[in-house]
């Protein structure tokens, strides 16, 4: 089983940062691609960034392309979202993904998620 637990949300104002942090644990990450969604109050859950197994290919949402970052530290398990020049529309709750294709089978892994506020 593996476990993922998102850090480093909270309230900033407009035109800030914040990085969050998905720390794993219960097996290396090495094999597994990440991604990053958010759920804004009353909308769907949508795609923000993605990352493959060895960091060497990213993907972005048009919203976020050159504002937010996403890498990853296989060493410590760990996978990041900077986010720079923050704007009210990105507060949200940021949610870490883990996926794993093996053959037919998909391994799947979402962690609890950490609150995002921007304030204008």
């Amino acid at each position: 089983q593996m476990t993922l637990v998102e850090s480093g949300g909270g309230l900033v104002q407009a035109g800030g940062s914040l990085r969050l942090s998905c720390v794993v644990s219960g097996r290396p990450i090495n094999n597994y691609a990440f991604g990053w969604f958010r759920r804004a109050p009353g909308k769907e859950r949508e795609f923000v960034a993605g990352i493959n197994r060895n960091g060497g290919e990213t993907g972005y949402a048009d919203s976020v392309k050159g504002r937010f970052t996403i890498s990853r530290d296989n060493a410590r398990n760990t996978v990041y979202l900077q986010m720079n020049s923050l704007k009210p529309e990105d507060t949200a709750v940021y949610y870490c993904y883990a996926r794993l294709v093996r053959a037919i089978t998909w391994y799947i892994y979402w962690g609890q998620g950490t609150q995002v506020t921007v304030s204008s």
